[in-house]
């Protein structure tokens, strides 16, 4: 077995004559390897050497010395953990003097060499690994729980923050939780039917309005200046400053969420779903971006252990290097999606792609969309599908903007199976634009549609927030007495399970002497028409004028 420096107890001997002197020397290079294990790999080591003396002629012997210095790897990578995985019973010598003297050795370095207690912490830690951040030494967890961290989600120094801060804050937090729950038990089981909120809940709910008041409207000179400093002192190793951008109760539950964010991470970890050095990709260049994942994608092999990955924005086609892509791209001569163009409306387009007819594009969104995507499980099977490709045209070509996907067939008149909105588009409108796009084609097909579930997390934000800027809308155009919600479905393509539950949401659905009435709340219509004021005449809109498409046959 050759000696490996990456593991220091892992020496070999080459066969039974090797001297004292080649032992010895050996040893003085693993101890410059590990200081803290020096005395006793000496005693090892003498005690090896002792036998490998005593057996020049006994094949046994040797075999005994091989496993006193150089302790065989478990499949984990680490020395054994416990005297069970070693065998290292005496051997059958022929003289008896030789064996009576060494088995005093070697049962006193027997005791030595297994400490299972010592070698119990590589079933948790690696330590070979570390922190990626800068100067960090992989002490300390942002959640306050742990003692080592090895990823940026669970280093305190990168959120600025110190380990004795974050068990500080975890001790808070915990205080909060036990309140809650509390609060919680002494509640009835039907006290979330009611839809008036208790007086408890109105001043929690007035308290936090004072609090969002009180945030500063926008940094100060000073504030600025050590914003920019601290941005140019470490750049995207830490966390940019966060203090006086919001206010305090928005800041502390964003911390809540990434110390609970971590913690999920953690736990994963720790039962092995997700490893250090697990071939997952970090990075992508999708054009003039370079966007970091979110979530392990199934890219073969070969090109996910890179790390990073290179993607053609165009026909998806991804590379393992800068170099690839350049000649692809002087080579490509696509310029937008597959399919027919079935949209159109100012640089905005919508392409619909049949899964059946452009296979390997459709695969190769599907996994592009798995790296954004947490509860995505379709990759290769995309024939049955739909997908219907947003874009946004300059003199370069159509950029990809998001997609959603649809079944042909849908026994649950379900009219979107998975949407995405790409990182660099988020927070500008194109996610209500791909939502409202879905049931355009619903109401073309006269069908009511809903959501496939279970919806992503920043999936159900954007369809609460598009189901109560469609129900606010209706009821500002309505001028009759009596409301449906059966009318207000057939009118808008929304699910009545979906208008339901966003009314009560909204505490706009009421049960009052054996009916549900529909309350029309003008204080949230009100607020609802000022944003609509303030965002004026909008390109991020669907123009159903503008949409050339008829149902495909035999949907």
């Amino acid at each position: 077995m050759p000696r490996t420096r990456q593991r220091p107890l892992t020496g070999s001997v080459s066969d039974g004559t090797e001297d004292s002197d080649s032992s010895a020397e050996r040893e003085q290079t693993n101890s410059s390897e590990s200081d803290g294990n020096m005395p006793k790999r000496q005693r090892l080591t003498r005690a090896s050497t002792r036998l490998s003396q005593s057996s020049q002629d006994t094949p046994d012997l040797k075999r005994a010395a091989e496993h006193d210095e150089s302790p065989p790897l478990t499949p984990t990578g680490n020395a054994p953990s416990s005297e069970s995985e070693l065998d290292i019973s005496s051997p059958n010598a022929s003289h008896d003097e030789s064996q009576s003297k060494d088995q005093a050795n070697r049962d006193s370095d027997k005791d030595l060499s297994h400490r299972p207690k010592r070698r119990r912490c590589h079933e948790t830690y690696n330590f070979n690994m570390k922190c990626p951040t800068p100067g960090c030494n992989s002490l300390g967890h942002l959640t306050g729980k742990h003692e080592r961290h090895f990823a940026i989600s669970g280093c305190p120094l990168y959120h600025n923050l110190s380990a004795d801060e974050c068990k500080v804050k975890a001790v808070s937090r915990e205080k909060q939780e036990e309140e809650l729950k509390t609060q919680d038990e002494g509640n009835s089981r039907h006290a979330t039917r009611h839809q008036t909120p208790t007086p408890k809940q109105s001043r929690y709910k007035e308290q936090v309005a004072e609090m969002r008041k009180g945030r500063n409207s926008g940094l100060q000179k000073e504030q600025k200046e050590k914003h920019m400093e601290h941005r140019q002192t470490y750049g995207n190793t830490r966390e940019p400053l966060l203090e006086n951008i919001t206010s305090d109760y928005d800041l502390e539950l964003f911390r809540k969420a990434q110390a609970r964010a971590s913690e999920d991470l953690e736990k994963l970890r720790i039962q092995g779903q997700i490893t250090e050095g697990s071939n997952m990709i970090k990075t992508i260049v999708f054009g003039r971006y370079e966007l970091d994942t979110w979530y392990h994608s199934p890219y073969p092999e070969e090109y996910a252990r890179l790390g990073r990955l290179y993607v053609c924005e165009f026909c998806l086609k991804y590379m393992k290097s800068q170099t690839i892509l350049r000649r692809h791209m002087a080579k490509c001569v696509w310029k937008h999606p597959p399919g027919d163009e079935v949209y159109r409306k100012g640089s905005i387009s919508v392409f619909e792609v049949d899964g059946k007819k452009n296979k390997i594009y459709c695969q190769n969104l599907c996994l592009l969309a798995k790296l954004f995507l947490d509860h995505k499980t379709l990759y290769y099977d995309v024939e049955p599908f739909l997908f219907y490709v947003m874009t946004e045209a300059d003199n370069t070509g159509c950029h990809l903007v998001g997609y959603f996907s649809k079944e042909k067939n849908s026994f649950l008149n379900y009219n979107v199976s998975c949407i995405l909105t790409m990182p660099q588009y988020m927070r500008q409108g194109f996610g209500k634009m791909l939502i409202d796009f879905s049931y355009l084609l619903s109401k073309v097909e006269e069908k009511v549609g809903s959501p496939e579930r279970p919806l992503s997390d920043l999936g159900l934000i954007s369809y609460r927030s598009y189901w109560k800027e469609v129900l606010l809308r209706y009821m500002h155009n309505f001028q009759g007495k009596e409301i449906s919600i059966k009318e207000i479905s057939q009118e808008t393509a929304v699910n009545p399970v979906d208008i339901v539950s966003t009314l009560q949401s909204l505490q706009m659905l009421k049960y009052w002497k054996g009916k549900h009435l529909v309350l029309k709340r003008q204080d949230l219509i009100d607020e609802w028409k000022a944003k609509e004021i303030k965002r004026g005449n909008s390109n991020k809109t669907i123009d159903p004028s503008s949409l050339k498409w008829t149902p495909p046959k035999g949907t």
